[in-house]
């Protein structure tokens, strides 16, 4: 990923109502993923062997900083996202925003993501892109890990940017 057109850049508000950029995190490294609290299966489990990693990582993972991008800026308040995001990892930082500064970030993440109704319309969810960006201590995007992924996997593949 060195190199992809991808900066990373966005402008959204962090589960405790602070307003946040990538830049905030320039020191560490920045792990990003797009997913959304009622997702039935690849964002809990992304989430949870992110989490995973960073207990492997031992005194490391205080270099780490993992975020998580709401695609469900409906349903995902910051009061949810508070709740659910820093249940994997108390460090870890949920980010919320208006639909259209969500539709700005996941542009240059090229991220995809599209609601789907369920079949008796009650509800929906959403397909999104799945797996986590890797951004060094200067902000520079330098990986992309598969959402499937073991937490040893990512505790390799994301100490290489120290």
């Amino acid at each position: 990923m060195t190199g992809a057109e991808i900066t990373g850049a966005f402008t959204l508000t962090d589960h405790e109502g602070r307003q946040r950029q990538l830049e905030d995190f320039k020191g560490k490294v920045v792990a990003v993923f797009f997913g959304y609290t009622r997702c039935p299966d690849v964002c809990p489990t992304t989430m949870l062997s992110m989490a995973n990693a960073m207990v492997l990582m031992g005194d490391k993972a205080q270099d780490v900083q993992v975020l998580f991008i709401t695609v469900d800026p409906e349903r995902d308040t910051q009061d949810i996202l508070a709740q659910y995001v820093p249940s994997f990892y108390p460090g870890f930082i949920g980010l919320y925003g208006a639909a259209e500064q969500l539709k700005q970030a996941a542009r240059n993440y090229k991220v995809v993501y599209a609601k789907q109704q369920t079949q008796d319309g009650s509800s929906y969810t959403v397909d999104h892109s799945a797996g986590v960006y890797v951004f060094d201590r200067e902000g520079k995007i330098r990986a992309y890990l598969r959402h499937d992924e073991t937490p040893e996997q990512l505790a390799h593949d994301i100490t290489q940017f120290f």
